[in-house]
């Protein structure tokens, strides 16, 4: 790049530095003042406006014109180094001016989130105005503005313009379809290359199928295995491709799986309740498990709120005396909803009760608007890169079948949505014996004498590991618990061909109140979970007896092939 478009070195102070310091306390006076203006907040006038705590500010300013000056003398030498990815570029590292303006950019991030600290206020308050600032921050990366994105520049120069162009033809086409690719989602299908474990939908009513998967060997365990997917997505989360598949790694172990397909709420399931999903899906599909598999108890798997849905229908059943399950496992679950990570600076009494007015005559939380927040719990990751990649650069995202899944959204019933925030998130109901009545029952989970193998990942932001341990404290039969690498997702989607990530177990049959008092006693073990699952679940599953020729049985017979129609149906 030519020398005058780098910083001048005729200045002895770095001005163009320190301007932004000032910059950034207006803008984060606007950040606080929007906390206590909100029009349509009945209480708004009575919120006492938050402030900033001077001597914090004071050496936060100390600590940023250091920063910025060792900032700007390094600019001088070109010795600035960026370790942010969004930057890792070779035309990032080739434009002194470019990587200046990054650098910067990183330096006043930070100290807006630092200024959070500064802020006199609870600490909920200051998770919300961190939350905000990412946002922010997140947004104003000049990463996402095509002049100041080398990369994009260079790419658009390289290829005379038809960068932009394609660009273009690719935010018509989201805009489109309603939400940024993540993947090329034309080259997959459900049913044609995931979802592709064979079996039968063996009982159906409108909030659910069942599907029964065919064996893969001979001999199969004489209890059945049910799995209770989250219903804010589709199932095939557990079996998108045959060498990812929890499912086929279940078929192939010998077990006779059976999973939940929920449905795609549409106006007709407007007024679903949380006791009608417990009633009419969790509670039905372990009956008709029973059933088919003839046996008086069965194995069950929830993941995320299926784990939470199944825990409940226990706790209905155990309320009723009966013990249907010979195991428990719980992958990802909020049982105890005391730490629910980010998700909680959406949640406070006024959020819930705007929700409970919204849908107090039925209505669809809906699907799309579901995973949009979702994907701004980690914008730079699920939000912007694809902005930067689709839109600036022109590039299509290559097919990647995590990704597919989760942009094939799932509507949930408006009274069941709000009835989850208030019970669980809100108030946090269900670990509390007797505080909850579901289906006419009083719930008291310490009822459910099955063993409980609890999973968490390390590194969830929607379900936080020590949120996931919280469940060892409520459960009172034989526990194992298990920390895996990663997150919500690819933590629990890691087979054991994959040779990935780690995972985390303890030889002590106790569980002290705290997760880091289980880790001291934990030991690190290369690989994959899942067999570390099957070994334990093996010794819940009965005898081997004769794989079954065909699914279902005389009274529930095999309706259509698996993956059904349910799993199909779009937002």
């Amino acid at each position: 790049m030519p020398q005058s478009d780098k910083p001048s070195k005729s200045a002895s102070q770095p001005q163009t530095a320190l301007d932004p310091l000032a910059k950034m306390k207006e803008t984060f006076e606007q950040f606080l003042s929007s906390f206590h203006a909100q029009d349509a907040h009945p209480g708004a006038a009575l919120i006492k406006p938050l402030e900033l705590d001077a001597q914090k500010l004071q050496g936060l300013q100390s600590e940023f014109i250091e920063r910025a000056t060792k900032l700007w003398n390094d600019s001088l030498s070109d010795s600035i180094q960026l370790k942010d990815r969004r930057f890792s570029s070779e035309a990032w590292a080739q434009q002194p001016s470019s990587k200046f303006v990054a650098a910067m950019y990183l330096l006043n991030g930070e100290f807006l989130q630092k200024m959070v600290h500064a802020v006199k206020a609870d600490e909920k308050t200051q998770a919300r105005l961190s939350f905000a600032v990412e946002q922010y921050v997140a947004l104003t990366s000049p990463s996402n503005f095509l002049p100041l994105n080398p990369e994009a520049m260079k790419k658009a120069l390289e290829s005379d313009g038809l960068s932009i162009s394609k660009g273009l033809q690719n935010l018509l086409h989201d805009v489109q379809q309603g939400h940024v690719s993540m993947t090329d989602e034309s080259v997959f299908a459900v049913g044609k290359n995931v979802a592709l474990t064979s079996g039968q939908v063996v009982f159906e009513n409108p909030y659910f199928q069942l599907i029964e998967f065919a064996p893969l060997s001979d001999k199969v365990f004489e209890k059945p295995l049910l799995l209770v997917p989250p219903c804010i997505n589709k199932y095939y989360i557990l079996d998108l491709k045959p060498e990812n598949s929890l499912i086929r790694h279940a078929v192939a172990n010998g077990h006779r799986t059976f999973v939940v397909s929920w449905c795609n709420p549409k106006e007709d399931m407007a007024h679903a309740t949380w006791d009608d999903y417990i009633e009419h899906v969790v509670l039905k599909a372990i009956e008709v498990t029973q059933s088919i598999g003839a046996s008086k108890t069965i194995n069950a798997l929830g993941f995320c709120v299926g784990g939470t849905l199944l825990s409940t229908a226990l706790g209905v059943l155990a309320a009723k005396g009966e013990q249907p399950v010979a195991s428990l496992t719980l992958l990802t679950t909020l049982v105890d909803f005391s730490n629910t990570g980010v998700l909680d600076v959406f949640i406070d009494e006024n959020m819930v009760k705007f929700r409970e007015l919204q849908y107090a005559n039925g209505g669809l939380m809906s699907g799309k608007d579901m995973a949009q927040t979702f994907s701004f719990l980690r914008p730079n990751d699920l939000v912007w890169n694809y902005v930067v990649n689709n839109y600036l650069k022109g590039e299509s995202p290559p097919p990647f079948d995590l990704l597919y899944w989760n942009s094939d959204a799932t509507n949930l019933p408006g009274p069941l949505y709000a009835w989850y925030l208030r019970n669980m998130y809100l108030e946090n109901l269900l670990k509390e014996p007797g505080a909850l009545t579901v289906c006419g029952e009083a719930l008291d989970l310490s009822q459910i004498k099955a063993p409980v193998y609890i999973y968490g990942s390390r590194e969830d932001h929607i379900v936080p590991i020590d949120a996931a341990y919280a469940s060892t404290q409520i459960f009172k039969g034989k526990k194992r618990f298990v920390m895996g690498a990663s997150g919500h997702i690819a933590g629990v989607i890691n087979p054991p061909a994959s040779k990935k990530r780690s995972h985390w177990v303890s030889a002590k049959a106790t569980f002290p109140s705290d997760l880091q008092g289980w880790v001291a006693s934990s030991k690190e073990v290369p690989g994959s979970w899942w067999d570390d699952w099957m070994g334990w679940l093996s010794q819940y599953a009965g005898k081997p007896v004769q794989a079954p020729k065909k699914q279902g049985n005389k009274i529930f017979k095999p309706l259509e092939p698996a993956p059904g129609r349910y799993v199909a149906v779009k937002v």
